[in-house]
């Protein structure tokens, strides 16, 4: 697969995956871990798929605690490529950061910014998409892949299509985006077939994503461009940058007013954000039972079933519990069920206020 030319792969590697403690700490978060068990951290997959597409042409932005870690990891990139922040100020700050490098670097760039923690499965279809995608942004609009939906669901945003665009096979206009929606609110979302996940996948001149950012937010737009311009600012500036998410910032108003496109995408996706959505992502229709990550030689079902993490070293015998999730680190044990998945977050909101070395 030929690369784009002038295409920049932006990865914003941040957030602590808080539903996927114990495995997934602030200090080492989801995207550094193997949750796919095939010998490559999520950060490192989301390079390996992007690598085609951009050659060395990439930027990731994380935080300063995990900077050595991303360079451990991404050991073909250089320096510059590695973008840290000196606190997290949320998504626009952080891709805004990149845009604003790029457009000095490079006048002719179209930038495409995808998270370093979700999963991809057919890495062909997405390389198309990207293609796709790449050539509507040249043309000056904001680009986003529309996941098609696999399920109605209520832990994504959405996106509705509007007409299909012209001069531009495979893109169509966006309406709206939608805050996560009930239940009930998806499933009719998906009968319309007109609406799609909103992964937050992105693909924008960096001229023109700062130009959006102007019209709603003029002083935080020049703030960037001036980072840009004299390094030496970041510090004494980022602290003063709003947080918001580039979606809020930008995208919603920009659909509002006619200028996102999106490019309908059908490609296996997802962002494992609990551990329901790893046991389904791990599931094997051939087996039955347990569904492990990690040495399956230390697990023992009987009558039972759901997923298995053992880290601690420990042998885990699960006996007459359908559905349940046991995940084992040296230091913390986690019990619970696929169906409450969810809540997990809620534990590490408190481990936070009485054992803060544990999350």
């Amino acid at each position: 697969m030929t690369h784009i030319e002038h295409f920049w792969a932006v990865i914003p590697a941040g957030g602590a995956g808080t539903r996927l403690w114990p495995l997934s700490r602030s200090t080492s978060p989801k995207f550094l871990r193997d949750l796919t068990g095939g010998g490559r951290s999520m950060l490192q997959e989301t390079y390996d798929r992007l690598a085609s597409l951009a050659e060395d042409r990439f930027l990731v932005v994380t935080g300063r605690a995990h900077r050595d870690a991303v360079a451990e990891q991404l050991d073909a990139l250089g320096d510059d490529a590695i973008l840290a922040e000196p606190s997290a100020r949320d998504s626009m700050a952080a891709i805004g950061l990149a845009a604003a490098l790029l457009e000095v670097a490079d006048p002719d760039a179209v930038m495409g910014s995808f998270a370093a923690d979700h999963v991809i499965a057919d890495v062909a279809a997405f390389g198309d998409c990207v293609r796709t995608a790449v050539e509507v942004a040249r043309d000056g609009w904001l680009v986003t892949l529309g996941i098609e939906p696999t399920f109605p669901s209520s832990a994504f945003g959405y996106i509705h299509l509007g007409d299909p665009l012209p001069d531009h096979p495979g893109a169509s206009s966006v309406r709206e985006f939608v805050e996560k929606p009930s239940v009930t609110v998806a499933e009719d979302y998906l009968a319309t077939g007109r609406f799609r996940w909103n992964a937050g996948m992105f693909v924008v001149r960096p001229t023109v994503l700062l130009d959006l950012l102007a019209m709603s937010d003029p002083a935080f737009a020049a703030a960037l461009r001036e980072i840009a311009a004299d390094r030496s600012l970041l510090e004494e500036r980022w602290q003063t940058l709003p947080k918001i998410a580039l979606d809020h910032a930008v995208a919603e108003p920009a659909a509002a007013a006619g200028k996102v496109v999106t490019v309908p995408a059908s490609f296996g996706w997802d962002d494992i954000g609990d551990f329901d959505s790893l046991a389904t992502l791990l599931e094997d229709d051939s087996r039955s039972g347990a569904t492990v990550l990690g040495d399956a030689t230390l697990v023992r079902m009987l009558d039972a079933s759901g997923l298995v993490v053992p880290q601690g070293g420990k042998v885990i015998a699960v006996v007459g519990l359908d559905d349940v999730v046991v995940v084992d680190t040296p230091d913390a044990l986690l019990i619970t069920t696929r169906a409450r998945a969810q809540d997990v977050k809620q534990v590490v909101g408190e481990l936070k206020q009485s054992r803060p070395e544990l999350t």
